[in-house]
């Protein structure tokens, strides 16, 4: 109960700006750098190193990270707008994330919700990875289009 009632209210907070990227201050990942989660180091980027694709600013941890983003955007850009991955899947919602919690799967980044006692990225390996991927990419389709 207490994990539908945090999810309800983010997604409509969520819900009333009707983003389809989940920027932080401008930021994608909360302004994490999106390149480290692929050698499991997450850290945080600094304002030294920015780039914007598509309207959407990315913050990196260092001069490499930049460049390996610049060479290959798509590589790296975490799917479903850099929403919860799992919410996406379960409800078809756009979630907010915890930075910290994620998942890189088959060379792609997915992110997590991890707050109040509720962590996604568990409920995600529990109830079945591939199919609630199999679902999100359909209902990101749906989103993106609305």
């Amino acid at each position: 109960m207490r994990q539908s009632i945090t999810i309800l209210f983010l997604t409509i907070s969520i819900t009333l700006f009707g983003q389809n990227t989940n920027t932080k201050k401008g930021f994608m990942a909360k302004g994490y750098d999106v390149v480290s989660y692929f050698d499991k180091k997450v850290k945080k980027g600094t304002k030294d190193f920015v780039v914007e694709v598509d309207d959407v600013k990315y913050q990196f941890s260092s001069k490499e990270n930049l460049n390996l983003f610049k060479d290959n955007p798509k590589k790296y850009i975490p799917q479903y707008g850099g929403y919860c991955a799992y919410a996406i899947g379960a409800k078809g919602e756009k979630v907010a994330i915890n930075p910290e919690t994620f998942e890189v799967r088959d060379g792609k980044l997915y992110l997590f919700y991890n707050s109040w006692g509720v962590n996604t990225l568990k409920l995600w390996k529990k109830e079945g990875a591939l199919g609630l991927k199999e679902k999100a990419d359909k209902n990101w389709k749906k989103i993106i289009k609305n």
